[in-house]
Order: structure tokens, then C-alpha cells, then sequence
């Protein structure tokens, strides 16, 4: 059906593969045999050879593969395309018109195989795009599998690909493609297509020819293809050489913490029997190896014979069935119930139902419960993890004038940590922007725009609407339009119309969509982009405006701006603009107005610490002839396939991106989900570090990050980025990492430091976060030392934001922190950029989001939003691992309890085998008599209620330090089992040691069984109460299932001992329960068993309580009694309509220590509290109405009690200008008096006073803003 490919060599298939597809064959064709319906349908081999019509069209909907193709005697004949000169076609080759397109397998795609993807359809392999639908080569592309983005990126068909179309056009293709070697970068692509151009039809010789292919020409597997009805490509990698599955790892197989420390305890229960056994046999052989006794007169001949050494093996062997229970098999099918029904409840929990989903928290592995109660580090996805991936146009700068009101979750965590009433201020807020809207859509609603919804609305700002449409001054006016003009313009959106005939914006980022969204509103509609340009209308539909497009330099993570160069209706050439602050105030030109500039400065600058994502858009003139002579140059480098090519385009574009004229500024929110600023704050209490992996650029992140919570004010931003500023342009990423670890930690990254903090858990308290980009990572884990020196250094800082990383960078960052400090990890996320490091971790949870549910399929755990995040570990798996921690000890307890008994009384009959017990007692002990009540508590048992888990998420602490399992802890359960044992033979045996008792009747009760009566009744007893005593909840259903426990020993003994079939055991139950003597031995030997455990705890508690016994006693004098049964801190409607008890929690500050104080020695008893709690029963706390009662003192704190404290509150704005002012500066001054005066006249906020403390100028002021412009200004004069 093609050419021959001379990239696939087919190896010889051998003897075994062939069988085994003989089998599949014979299989699929049984199967399809015996379901007739399946029988009717079409051919799937045929299907795959039949030819695909060229003139398939996208208006109708698509023929699924089920249905009956028209033959091929009706389909139109095979076409070929005109021949384009400099391109890839071969004028002279005459076209058999052989080839034809054929639906196929992923399977069978090779490497240099030309295929056809279609509209909406998912690319099978690494590809280069040879050409598209589009007449200028364009196509569109989704990339959710990638890098979790959702919006559309724009990719370019090769110019030397242009004409292909058809089929048989490929019979006269002739080229060459060369690429790079199979690597994980997923944002870079090198390569080069080299080939013979012909100038025209009648060129029999052409000349040689090389274009370069980068990433903007590659289509890779994963992603989706949008807005194009086809594509064509030539495959260059496949399978296991794709990048997506280059950055996918393999699905591992997980275990819970505790099951693998387990494993050295029953290795040494394993030791324990064999002991047991060795013992045993040995005497038991040293018995028959003694002579001349008189045994051998009475004794029937052994099954082994007179022989010492063979009676010795057969008595190793039947101890090990006699003793088999201490590892017991039932232990691991407890096991399996426990975790089944702990899954089932998380499932059930209507407290994580997510409602807009109808999607619960769902178990997917069902053995790892406990480990959701031990995870110190969580690892999270940002884009539709901790945001809804909506962004939202609130504010904008006009030419030095501010528009737009909101409320955003940074502003409220700056409100929080300056004791403002965030609820009450909410609510005035909401009421304020209402009353906006109405009287802003009043305006808008006369507007002739078709395109117009008030639901859509986000830009609140009536008095934009009124300056641009009602307004006095005509400057004002043309700024307001030429700004909104601007967003019209400026980007790469495409549309598309809905059913309603409203337009969808189609953008390669959320942000984008957000921008030419707003001017819609506004009344200036983007319309359409055509071939020649884009067309835009200005409040009249029936009026279109096509501005020309000539040339588009694109938008990188080194550039951090975007331009493109229109000719207007008027004929005039524009470029327009849009970028980061400092990027674009460093071109701005150096007659700008300085007043303005402050004005738009301060602006940005208050929009920044709002957690609002800013931009600045200028515009530039450009004469005919400077612009012919750059865009010569322009396609010049476009064409270069030199290493430098990047570097040629980037220079190139520089040259015309300076003298701008600033026009404004803009802001957008991108959404957080519910509840994840309360969520973070609630982690962080908890002790668990939380690291922020994204593939958005370093500015988003930080923005979010201010939003969430997991930055503030406070914090230093340690950024280890390429060079950004003049500090660090010539350091690399090596150089950073000694450089902050040494000056501000004091460190110098020594294997005794590391050492050191792989066991310390202990919450970081210095206030610096980390910051580092893909590339610099890239660099850190190519060396070893440095590494760990990174490992170091991040775990000293309270937060880590990792920026533009790949999938698999963040499957190493997990396994880094995992294998290097022995700690319990989770990752959650989204998308299927996520799937790597969800499976790296020890949990992995997954998001039903936007972005599809390939993350929810890989996970262990998948939930609604990221808040259920909080109680699925603070309550469910708190419970869990403490339930599990408490459940395995006292299993092999019981066992050493019953089973030692035995080996005691081995010693009366010299290890022969005889068993004290009645066999059905040896049976029934781990099925009937004490299965229940363990089950029981490894499934309901409670430290504390879930209201009080998250009132007190400290609580938490002891799974992140595993103080609830230990070996110690199982060894010494194991020692109380022994003593238990030893109380339940010997007190029995002294009492017949002497005496001999007889029943009501006159019967003996000397016989084994009947003394087994006794033994086994206090072993059960005090076995069931043992446990009853560990469990932190007694509630009537345990107490019932402990008793019917107890009760059904009675019962079995008394009907099985009742029959004949019992034969020896015949009436023991009767004979014993009517002698007192067993009574008294019974309740004797329960007491004595129990009583130093009991002692032990008492004491325990009353000297060294524990934080959950010091809360246990605040829940039982009511100090919790205000919370209302279904609280929930992260649900924010539950907060925003909540007492004040809500309120005062959601104030609680996010500085990840605990807010319980310490005293000196940093515990406090529960008469220091209660003394502390009453002096001050009517003081009022900031942002509520009504005294909280103080949170209990815990003894274990999350924040280490060493290093750096907060510097205090946070100094204004003026000050913090004042203390770092220096002299023969005048622009600081003219800002200073600018910003003054802008808060004398309300036009900012005096909020906007706090300062960001950065390494570099990642995160821009207003004063780094002038100083970047003076600079540039200077430079240029």
C-alpha cells in the first residue's frame, strides 16, 4: 500500500512467539465462534487493508469501524496534488498512483512511515509534521498527556512538506530526516530535514537543500490533535523511544510500611519455633537415649521405632504442628479483612463525595491503608491539582489608572496574618463587587455585542465602562480602547463557534483565552483568524476590521514575552507586545512617561502580592523599511539549521522588541480549588512537608504559590533558575546550591549533615523557599554530591516550588527524597504527566479532573478535589495506621499466650507430642474465640472522633515518626504474652500440684483435658480483655463482640464436651464449670495476668501522658463540645457560614509550626492548660467575635524548637523602602513620593507595602521595575 521502508527490518519470528499467536488466533476465532452477534460484524483485517477516501470531510460525523464501507469500485480515483516548488517532491519522478492511506494498529507504525492523523484524534508515535489542513501549515494540539495542560499549543507544518496531501503524493517524496538521540526532554526537539529542492517542474537537476525541525514541528505521542481536520507526519520514534513513554515509568508494586518491618518479625517468630521445636525434639530424643527404664516395659513401640535420634525428629516435627499458631495463617486472612473493610469505609465516607463528579474517594489498592497515616512528604501536580485550571481576567492598569475590584485567597491569607476579620470582609467584598456588576452590565447591556453574557463576566470595574464609553476625556477613552485593542490582538487564540453561536476561544494557555476574553466582554470581539490576518470588531458586529499579519515571534521560557507585527486597516505597521513586568519595562523607551511607569509599577506590584498573575502590554510603530530589512533577516534564521539557530532568532527578535511605549497591565486569578489554602495550613500542622512540582514557568508557580499559602510575605525566595539577574547570570545551578547552603544555613553539604538530617523530621522554620527550573535540575542530579547537597538544602527550607519539570524529572525527585531519607511519600495529580512520580511514590493519589483520569487509573487513591487530600490522611489513615500498628502486636500476643501453655506442660511429659488442649480448642482459638474482638478494633477503634483529628491535625505527628509500630513495641507484647502464658498453666498446676479436686459428684478432674479447661478459659479471657484494654474507644458494640467472645468459649465446651463424639473430652465442660475451684482460678488468673499491664498504663498516663491521652481528656471535660459534628476547616462554604469557632480555625496562620505554645520544657500538663485556659476566659481574638478555647498543648511539636523565627510583622511598604534606599538615587525617591500620593488618593491599597525577599528578581517590585528601566535608559542614551 506505500513504499518500501527502509527503517524496519523485520527479525525472524521464533518457534515459541509463533506458537503463542497461533494460540491467540485460535483463541479470538473460538470466542468469535461462540457469539453470533459478535459473528455479524465486519472483518477487522480487511478493514485495516481497505483504503481510507481522500475527500473525507469533518461535517458529517465519523463512520465508526463497525460499520459497512462502500466498495472500492465506487470511491473517486486516486489523486495527486500540484507540484510546489523547494519542497520535498521530485518533479521528475512520474507517480505510479499506488499508494493509499490504510487504517492500522499503534503496533504497526514504524519509524519512517508517513501517517494521517485526523481532528480529535490521538498521535500514535513521535512524528514531524509534514503538512496540515491548514493552508499556512498550522495545526493545534492538546497536550494533557504530557504536561497536564488542558489549552491548546500551536504546532507548524515544515515549509519543505508544503503540497503533500494525498497519498500517491508521496510516490515522488525524496528526503532525509535526521534527528537527535531518544531523550526525556519533552520541550526540545533537534533536527533536520535534508532533501533535493527543485526550483520548478522542469528543474532536472536541483540543488541540496536542509531545514531544521525543533519542537514546534513535532507531534508527539500522547497528544491530541484539535481544530485540524488532518495532519500529515513522518514518524521518527516509536514505542519505548517516545518521549512519553520515556518519562513513564514502570507500574511498581507496593507495600505498606509496616508489612515490610513485619517481615523481620516473623522471621523471628519463625526463629521462635524453631527453638521451640529444636527443644522439644532434643529432649524428647534424650529421653528415648536413656536406659535401663522402666517405660519401655509399659510403652507400646513409637511409630519411629527404639531409635533416639528418629524419635527426636519425629517429636521436631510434631511440635512444629503443636506449635504452628505463633505464625499463624489467620493472621494474614485478618489481615485482608481489616484493610477490605478500612477501604470500604474510606469509599463510604459522604464527607469525601464530590458532588459536581458524583465521584467518591475510591480505594484502588486496598494494602496500604496505614501508610496514608505515616507520609511526611507530599509531592503535588499545580495545574488541576491545587487549581481549577479557569483563569480569570479581576484587574487591570490602563495608563496609570486602575481598574477591576476582587477578593482574592492571597489577599485574605495577608488579612488573616494581620488579624482582619477575613469573613466579615469577605462578605462586604462579595456585596461590593455585586452591586459593580449590576451597574456595569447596565452600561454593557446597550452595547450592540452579539457576543455578550453577563454570566461570563469577571472583570468587575464599572468605571472602566464609564471612562471608555461615557467618559469626558478622549485620552482616557483611546488608552482604555488601545489597551483592550491590544488583548484583541496580541496572541495566537483560533475560535470556534457553539451551537448558540456564542465564540470559543482556543489558546495555547488558560491565560491567553483569559485576555482576549475580557475585550469581548468589553465590546471588542476577536472574531476569526484567517490566512491574511485577524479580524476584530469594535462595539458593531456589522463592522469588521482585519488587521494583516506579518510576522509572529513567539513566546519561550527565555524570552517570557510574545510579539507580533499587524498592518492596521490605516495601513500602519503595529507591534504588539505582551510579557513579563521586568521583560518588557527593560524595552521600554527611554522618553516614557516616568509617572506612569510608577503609576503602572505599583499597580503590578499590588497585583502580584494579590497572588494575580501580571503582564505588561506595550505597542510599537514600525516603518516599512526597517521592518523589511528585520523580516528578511528573521526568515533568514528561521531557516538555519546551525546549533545556534535559538540564539539567531532570539537576537533577531531583540532588535525590533525595544522602544516600546508602555500601554498597561493586566491581572489574572487562576483559581484555586476549595479549601486549598485551609488544606495546606492543616498539613503543615501536621508535620508533613508539601513540595509543589509543575511544568508551568516560574512566575505562575510563585503567583499560585502566594495564593495557597505555601509562600508568604515573610519568606526569602532562594531561586535557582538560568541566569535572571546580575547576581547570578555567570552562576550555575552547583554554584547556587553551595551558595545558599552555606550562607544562609550555615552548611556545607558534609555526609555528617546529610547523615544527620535523614533523621530529622522535624518541620523547617527558617522563612526561604526553594525555587528551581527543569534545566537546573537537569544539572543537579548528574552529579551525586550535588544532589544531596540539593536534598539538603530543601529540606532546611519550608516550601520547594519545582518549575518546568518533565514527568520524569518528577518521578526522580520523589525516588531522590524516598530512597535518600527513609521517609513514607505521596504524590498527587491529575493528568497523565503525573503518572510517573504517582507510581514513584509510597502513595499515590490521583484527581478526577479536567485533564482526564489517566492519574486516577495509576493511582492507589482517587479522589473529587484536593481537600479530601486532608481527611483522607489526617482521619482515615491517622485511624488506619494506628488501628494496623496496635492490631499486629497484639495478634502474635494472643498466639504466644495459648501456645506457650503448651510447651509447659511439654515439659511433664518430656515434649512427646501430648498436647494439653483438646484439639478443637487448638482449633477455635484464632476462629471463634478470639478472632472477633482484634478485627473489631483494627476496624472501628478510635484515638479521637475525626472532628477532633482535624481540630488537632498535631495528632498526626506519630505516624510521620512511627512511634505507634516499632519491633520494641512487638517484642514487648510478645514478653506480655509469655507472662500471660506462664499465669494460665502454672496457676492451674499449683492448684492440682498438691490436691487433687473432685466435682459435685465425687469425680476427678486430674486429667490433661480437664486441666486444659482451666488453661485455655483464663488464656481466652485475658486475651480478649488484653485488647479490649489497647483500644483507645470502648462503645457498645466492641464491649457486646468482647463478651459474646468470652461467652462462646462456655458455649462450645459446654455442647461439644455434652456428646459422645467428644469421647475423652466427654463432660469435662460440666464437670469443671461445677467446681469452684475453676472460678476461682479463672478470676485469680485474669486479674494476675492483666494487672501489670494495667499498673503500666496507669502510671504512664498520669506521668508521661501522651498527646492523644492529653486530648482524650480535654474530649471528655467537653473542650470540644462547640465543634459541630460534620466540621470540616477545608470546606469553604462550611467556613464562610460557620460560628465563630470556624472562623477563628480558618485564621490560624500558615507558618508550619504548631499553634499550640510551649512552656519551658515544651509540654504542658492538663492542669497548666486548664489554669492557662481560665485567666483569660474573656479575651477576644482577632477576626472573631467570641473567645476560642486555647488549643491543648502537645508534646510533640512540629516546628523544630531550632532555627531562624519570624522576623516579626511584616514592615510597611515605606519603611521597607526607607531602610534600603540609597543615596544619588532620585528615581526611589520620585516613587516613594508617587506611591504616597496614590495612597492619599486611594488608588492603591496600603497593602500593597509588602515586599518579597528574592535571590533574583523572579518576583518583581515596583522598585526593581524603575531600576530595570533607569538602567536600560542609561544604556541607551
Amino acid at each position: 500500500m506505500g513504499p518500501h521502508n527502509p527503517n524496519v527490518v523485520v527479525d525472524n519470528v521464533g518457534l515459541w512467539r509463533r506458537f503463542k499467536k497461533a494460540c491467540t488466533r485460535i483463541m479470538r476465532k473460538s470466542m468469535r465462534a461462540m457469539n453470533p452477534r459478535k459473528n455479524k460484524g465486519v472483518d477487522v483485517t480487511a478493514l485495516q487493508e481497505e483504503d481510507v477516501p481522500d475527500n473525507f470531510s469533518l461535517t458529517s460525523p465519523r463512520k465508526s469501524m463497525a460499520t459497512q464501507r462502500k466498495s472500492t469500485a465506487s470511491r473517486p480515483a486516486a489523486k495527486i496534488s500540484p507540484f510546489v516548488p523547494n519542497t520535498v517532491s521530485n518533479p521528475n519522478i512520474n507517480p505510479e498512483m499506488t499508494y493509499k492511506f490504510r487504517n492500522s494498529f499503534w503496533k504497526n507504525v514504524n519509524v519512517g512511515d508517513i501517517i494521517r492523523v485526523r481532528n480529535n484524534e490521538e498521535v500514535p508515535s513521535d512524528a514531524v509534521i509534514l503538512s496540515t489542513s491548514d493552508p499556512d501549515g498550522n495545526c493545534y494540539i492538546e497536550t494533557k498527556n504530557l504536561d497536564g495542560e488542558t489549552n491548546l499549543k500551536n504546532r507548524v507544518a515544515l515549509h519543505c512538506g508544503k503540497g503533500l496531501k494525498h497519498a500517491c503524493d508521496f510516490e515522488r517524496v525524496q528526503m532525509t530526516v535526521q534527528t537527535e538521540p531518544p531523550n526525556l526532554s519533552l520541550y526540545k526537539f533537534k533536527g533536520a530535514v535534508h532533501y533535493t529542492s527543485y526550483a520548478s517542474e522542469f528543474d532536472t537537476v536541483g540543488h541540496t537543500a536542509t531545514e531544521a525541525v525543533n519542537q514546534d514541528n513535532m507531534l508527539l505521542r500522547g497528544t491530541m490533535l484539535r481544530n485540524t481536520k488532518w495532519a500529515l507526519c513522518i514518524v521518527v520514534a516509536t514505542g519505548t523511544d517516545t518521549k512519553i513513554v520515556m518519562n513513564s515509568g514502570v507500574t511498581p508494586t507496593k507495600k505498606s510500611r509496616i508489612s515490610s518491618q513485619l517481615n523481620l518479625s516473623i522471621l523471628f517468630n519463625f526463629g521462635i519455633l524453631f527453638i521451640l521445636c529444636f527443644i522439644s525434639g532434643l529432649i524428647n530424643g534424650l529421653f528415648y537415649h536413656k536406659k535401663h527404664n522402666s517405660f519401655k516395659a509399659f510403652e507400646y513401640k513409637p511409630y519411629a521405632g527404639w531409635s533416639a535420634a528418629a524419635n527426636g525428629v519425629v517429636s521436631f516435627f510434631a511440635a512444629l504442628i503443636l506449635y504452628q499458631t505463633l505464625v499463624p495463617i489467620s493472621f494474614y486472612v485478618s489481615i485482608e479483612i481489616i484493610r477490605t473493610v478500612q477501604a470500604f469505609f474510606i469509599f463510604a465516607d459522604a464527607k469525601m463525595y464530590y458532588k459536581k463528579l458524583d465521584f467518591s474517594c475510591t480505594p484502588k489498592s486496598w494494602n496500604i491503608s496505614d501508610d496514608l497515616g505515616q507520609i511526611e512528604y507530599i509531592f503535588s501536580d499545580k495545574t488541576g491539582t491545587l487549581t481549577q485550571n479557569v483563569m480569570e481576567f479581576k484587574k487591570c492598569t490602563i495608563a496609570g489608572k486602575q481598574y477591576g475590584i476582587t477578593y482574592t485567597e492571597a489577599q485574605q491569607g495577608m488579612d488573616k496574618r494581620n488579624g482582619i476579620n477575613v469573613v466579615a470582609k469577605a462578605e462586604e467584598m462579595k456585596h461590593k463587587i455585586d452591586t459593580e456588576k449590576l451597574q456595569m452590565n447596565d452600561q454593557l447591556t446597550p452595547l450592540n455585542n452579539d457576543q455578550y453574557r453577563e454570566g461570563k463576566l469577571t472583570f468587575i470595574s464599572n468605571e472602566y465602562v464609564s471612562d471608555t464609553l461615557n467618559g469626558d476625556d478622549p485620552r482616557r477613552k483611546a488608552a482604555n480602547e488601545d489597551f483592550m485593542k491590544a488583548l484583541a490582538l496580541c496572541h495566537t487564540v483560533i475560535t470556534e463557534t457553539d451551537h448558540h453561536g456564542f465564540l470559543q476561544f482556543k489558546a495555547e494557555s488558560p491565560d491567553e483565552a483569559a485576555l482576549v476574553q475580557v475585550a469581548r466582554d468589553v465590546g471588542i470581539v476577536f472574531r476569526e483568524r484567517t490566512s491574511k490576518g485577524q479580524v476584530i470588531t469594535m462595539y458593531d458586529p456589522e463592522k469588521p476590521l482585519l488587521y494583516e499579519t506579518l510576522d509572529l515571534i513567539p513566546f519561550n521560557s527565555t524570552r517570557k514575552r510574545m510579539s507580533i507585527i499587524l498592518r492596521t486597516p490605516e495601513g500602519k505597521i503595529v507591534l504588539y507586545c505582551k510579557g513579563a513586568d521586568n521583560i518588557i519595562y527593560e524595552r521600554l523607551d527611554k522618553h516614557s512617561d516616568e509617572q506612569m511607569l510608577s503609576q503602572t509599577a505599583i499597580h503590578l506590584g499590588e497585583f502580584a502580592q494579590e497572588g494575580l498573575r501580571t503582564l505588561c502590554i506595550a505597542y510599537k510603530e514600525i516603518d516599512q523599511g526597517f521592518f523589511d530589512k528585520w523580516h528578511a533577516r528573521f526568515k533568514e534564521a528561521q531557516a538555519s539549521v546551525s546549533e545556534d539557530r535559538d540564539a539567531k532568532l532570539d537576537a533577531i527578535g531583540e532588535e525590533i522588541e525595544t522602544g516600546l511605549t508602555l500601554i498597561g497591565g493586566t491581572a489574572i486569578e487562576d483559581k484555586l480549588q476549595d479549601g486549598v489554602p485551609q488544606s495546606i495550613s492543616l498539613l503543615r500542622k501536621a508535620g508533613i512537608k508539601l513540595w509543589v512540582l509543575t511544568g508551568d514557568k516560574v512566575e505562575t508557580a510563585i503567583n499560585i504559590g502566594f495564593s495557597c499559602n505555601l509562600l508568604d510575605n515573610r519568606m526569602e525566595l532562594l531561586v535557582i533558575q538560568n541566569a535572571q539577574d546580575d547576581a547570578n547570570e555567570n552562576a550555575s545551578a552547583k554554584d547556587l546550591v553551595e551558595k545558599f547552603l552555606s550562607e544562609k544555613f550555615g552548611m556545607s553539604g558534609s555526609p555528617q549533615e546529610i547523615e544527620h538530617a535523614k533523621g530529622d523530621h522535624s518541620v523547617p522554620t527558617s522563612d526561604t523557599a526553594i525555587i528551581v527550573d527543569g534545566i537546573s535540575l537537569t544539572t543537579i542530579f548528574e552529579n551525586h554530591d550535588l544532589t544531596m547537597k540539593f536534598l539538603l538544602l530543601c529540606k532546611q527550607c519550608k516550601s520547594v516550588l519545582c518549575c518546568r519539570v518533565s514527568p520524569a524529572q518528577k518521578a526522580d525527585i520523589v525516588k531522590m527524597v524516598k530512597n535518600t531519607l527513609n521517609v513514607m511519600t505521596l504524590a498527587i495529580g491529575d493528568g497523565a504527566n503525573d503518572v510517573s512520580m504517582i507510581q514513584c511514590a509510597n502513595v499515590g493519589v490521583g484527581i478526577a479532573g479536567e485533564e482526564g483520569r489517566q492519574a486516577v487509573m495509576s493511582s492507589d487513591y482517587a479522589i473529587g478535589q484536593f481537600r479530601y487530600l486532608t481527611r483522607l490522611l489526617l482521619v482515615h489513615g491517622k485511624w488506619d495506621y494506628k488501628r494496623l500498628a496496635e492490631m499486629v502486636p497484639c495478634f502474635f500476643y494472643k498466639n504466644v499466650n495459648f501456645v506457650m501453655v503448651l510447651f509447659f506442660y511439654g515439659i511433664f511429659c518430656n515434649f512427646d507430642g501430648t498436647y494439653m488442649y483438646e484439639f478443637t480448642y487448638l482449633m477455635c482459638y484464632n476462629l471463634f474465640f478470639t478472632s472477633v474482638p482484634i478485627i473489631i478494633m483494627a476496624i472501628l477503634d478510635q484515638d479521637v472522633s475525626d472532628v477532633v483529628s482535624l481540630a488537632v491535625p498535631q495528632l498526626y505527628r506519630t505516624g510521620v515518626l512511627g512511634t505507634e509500630w516499632s519491633q520494641y513495641k512487638f517484642f514487648y507484647y510478645m514478653l506480655d504474652g509469655l507472662y500471660q502464658s506462664a499465669v494460665a498453666f502454672w496457676f492451674p498446676y499449683l492448684i492440682y500440684y498438691q490436691d487433687k479436686f473432685q466435682n459435685m459428684k465425687g469425680l476427678q478432674l486430674d486429667h490433661r483435658f480437664w486441666v486444659g479447661v482451666y488453661a485455655a478459659h483464663i488464656s481466652i479471657f485475658a486475651a480478649n480483655l488484653y485488647i479490649l484494654m489497647r483500644q483507645y474507644m470502648w462503645d457498645w458494640l466492641s464491649i457486646l463482640l468482647v463478651v459474646l467472645s468470652n461467652l462462646m468459649v462456655f458455649f462450645w465446651t459446654g455442647a461439644w464436651t455434652s456428646s459422645l463424639i467428644a469421647e475423652n473430652f466427654y463432660k469435662s465442660g460440666s464437670q469443671c464449670y461445677g467446681s469452684a475451684s475453676f472460678w476461682c482460678v479463672l478470676f485469680i488468673g485474669i486479674v494476675a495476668s492483666l494487672l501489670p499491664r494495667f499498673v503500666f498504663d496507669v502510671l504512664r498516663r498520669l506521668y508521661t501522658p501522651s498527646d492523644v491521652n492529653i486530648v482524650q481528656e480535654m474530649v471528655s471535660k467537653g473542650d470540644f463540645d462547640h465543634y459541630p459534628a460534620d466540621y470540616d476547616p477545608t470546606d469553604v462554604n462550611q467556613i464562610n457560614e460557620s460560628s465563630d469557632v470556624l472562623r477563628h480555625d480558618s485564621t490560624s496562620t500558615d507558618n508550619g509550626s504548631t499553634d499550640l505554645e510551649k512552656n519551658n520544657n515544651g509540654t504542658l500538663g492538663m492542669d497548666d492548660h486548664h489554669h492557662h485556659h481560665e485567666q483569660h476566659p474573656q479575651q477576644p481574638h482577632q477576626g472573631s467575635e467570641a473567645q476560642q478555647p486555647a488549643p491543648p498543648k502537645l508534646l510533640i511539636d512540629p516546628a523544630s524548637t531550632t532555627g531562624r523565627k519570624h522576623d516579626g510583622p511584616v514592615r510597611s511598604f515605606s519603611k521597607r523602602w526607607l531602610s534600603i534606599k540609597k543615596k544619588g538615587s532620585p528615581w526611589q525617591s520620585r516613587l516613594q513620593n508617587v506611591h504616597n500620593d496614590m495612597v492619599a488618593n486611594g488608588e492603591v491599597s496600603s497593602r500593597t507595602s509588602l515586599q518579597i525577599r528574592s535571590s533574583t528578581d523572579v518576583m518583581t517590585t515596583p522598585e526593581s521595575l524603575m531600576r530595570i528601566h533607569t538602567r536600560n535608559s542609561a544604556a541607551l542614551m
